[in-house]
């Protein structure tokens, strides 16, 4: 018997990825922006900021650096899908 003859039950099926992984550039942007919401929120210590405002400061870059990640990726997937549009004409 072969490994083809064999069924596999227990074959995994993984998730589509992170959460942040198909957000694109405007995701991106808004990711960006809430993070630095999230910094002046902290900044101003309104309502249900930590003791510690270096928490919330670690926190908010968290978020600014997922949306800079993201951006730069989504970005330079577009400047790569444009020199090849352009390498075939």
């Amino acid at each position: 018997m072969t490994d083809k003859d064999v069924e596999h039950a227990d074959e995994r099926s993984y998730g589509s990825g992170p959460w942040w992984a198909e957000l694109g550039t405007w995701g991106a942007v808004s990711l960006i922006g809430f993070g630095g919401l999230a910094a002046a929120w902290v900044f101003f210590r309104l309502p249900g900021v930590p003791e510690e405002p270096a928490a919330g400061y670690y926190q908010a870059a968290k978020v600014v650096a997922i949306g800079l990640v993201v951006a730069g990726t989504a970005l330079l997937g577009r400047r790569r899908a444009g020199a090849a549009a352009d390498a075939q004409n």
